[in-house]
């Protein structure tokens, strides 16, 4: 069996590029053969993936993007189906071959499958621990999904505690810029007003200065006057 991955060798888009060259190199990564199928400069490529890429599995405008896998003939799915197998650590089963002996699907397979059938003592059990294996085996397989589902909701609580802590932050940020802006303000308006109370402080001094500066003089001129006016008698 090989598997073919329709892609364009010659795409424009970025994005596109980079899903192609996850995919291939993944199955560089695993030792897995396949055949590469440039559907940009080879129509029948082109048409024969089109025409293959079920229905349902086709976007609005019915063009598939690249890239596309193939098993033989068999469609396995797009980049989106081939990441989260990734994810899942379900590649083999997502392109219907064998997980190799040792492998992370190979042992996980085996897990479920000793889940759904239960532990297999040597000789012939009787139906009732047949039975009994095969109940602690969907109990397991189960709390399996429970955990996985546990999980997955464990992860979402933690991105919108992250999402509502960010926005939290930003809205504390926020109030903290316009504190202080307010306290600048408020700053200016004080540094102003004292400003305007020393000018005017200080203009009551000179007025009170001159004010007194008058009062002299006029003390002096009287003093003089007097003075003159003895020394008149005295002649």
């Amino acid at each position: 069996m090989v598997i073919k991955v329709f892609l364009a060798t010659s795409s424009g888009s970025t994005a596109i590029k980079k899903k192609q060259q996850d995919v291939v190199g993944f199955l560089e990564a695993l030792k897995v053969e396949y055949a590469e199928l440039d559907i940009a400069c080879n129509e029948q490529n082109r048409m024969w993936m089109r025409q293959n890429v079920p229905e349902e599995k086709k976007p609005s405008n019915g063009i598939p993007l690249p890239p596309q896998i193939f098993n033989e003939e068999s469609y396995c799915g797009d980049y989106d189906t081939f990441f989260d197998a990734k994810e899942d650590n379900t590649v083999y089963a997502f392109l219907g071959l064998p997980p190799p002996p040792g492998s992370k699907e190979a042992l996980q397979a085996e897990k479920e499958h000793i889940m759904q059938n239960g532990t297999q003592a040597e000789g012939n059990p009787d139906d009732s621990v047949k039975h009994n294996g095969d109940a602690q085996g969907e109990e397991g397989q189960a709390g399996d999904e429970e955990e996985g589902e546990g999980g997955r909701a464990d992860d979402e609580a933690t991105e919108l505690e992250t999402s509502r802590g960010e926005e939290e932050e930003a809205a504390a940020e926020e109030e903290t810029d316009e504190v202080t802006e307010e306290t600048e303000a408020q700053e200016e308006e004080d540094e102003e007003q004292e400003d305007e109370q020393l000018h005017s402080q200080e203009e009551e001094e000179l007025q009170q200065l001159e004010q007194d500066q008058d009062e002299q003089g006029s003390e002096e001129e009287e003093e003089d006057t007097e003075l003159q006016e003895e020394e008149e008698e005295a002649e």
